[in-house]
């Protein structure tokens, strides 16, 4: 485990928190904005974040929920979903090997859930995990995000989550199952590792 890690693990220094949610809400504006244009769309205006740290995360996710909504009225809601997901995976890839090079990230499944827990914290989510015969579950039990985001726009960044995971750990692959935007209590995740845990 880098000395990064470790230190970042007990606590982020909130000048950090509000840098990398900034360069977080940019990759995945980014990569929505893109595919707007691609369907002759004009994505809204690149905001910056300001204020505290629930105000930016619900600037964020207002942000996203509007390019979201862009895309739904181009696509349809079906292409939206399945064209946007793909986009937020790209960007979460990008994110995940970031951050797994920026943190000294092992191969290790400990190193791994230590870091998403960093980059968790960052948009204001916390999470726990759970090890059943070699399954790990991941239990979102508050996500700031929630407050705001729409069904639509929660299932198409998930898929950043599936990415950034991927990124840190080329062997693990994440589901949810479960979404506190569909009226579930906690989000759930499946996590799956090539080869078993």
């Amino acid at each position: 485990m880098g000395i990064k890690l470790r230190i970042l693990t007990v606590w982020i220094p909130k000048f950090l928190i509000k840098r990398e949610l900034n360069g977080t809400n940019n990759i995945t504006n980014n990569y929505l904005d893109q595919l707007i244009v691609e369907q002759g769309g004009a994505p809204p205006k690149q905001e910056v974040l300001k204020g505290n740290l629930a105000d930016r995360r619900k600037m964020m996710a207002m942000g996203h929920n509007k390019r979201v909504k862009l895309l739904m009225d181009l696509l349809g809601e079906t292409t939206a979903m399945e064209e946007g997901s793909k986009r937020m995976f790209e960007a979460g890839l990008i994110l995940g090997q970031n951050a797994r090079k920026g943190l000294g990230v092992g191969n290790g499944v400990e190193d791994t859930i230590k870091a998403a827990k960093i980059l968790y914290k960052i948009l204001g989510i916390e999470f726990s995990t759970e090890n059943t015969d070699g399954n790990i579950i991941l239990w979102v039990s508050s996500c700031a995000l929630s407050k705001y985001y729409t069904p639509q726009t929660c299932s198409i960044l998930s898929y950043a989550d599936k990415g950034v995971l991927k990124g840190l750990n080329k062997n693990m692959d994440l589901k949810f199952v479960e979404k506190i935007t569909l009226g579930s209590k906690r989000c759930k995740a499946c996590i799956n590792m090539e080869g078993g845990i």
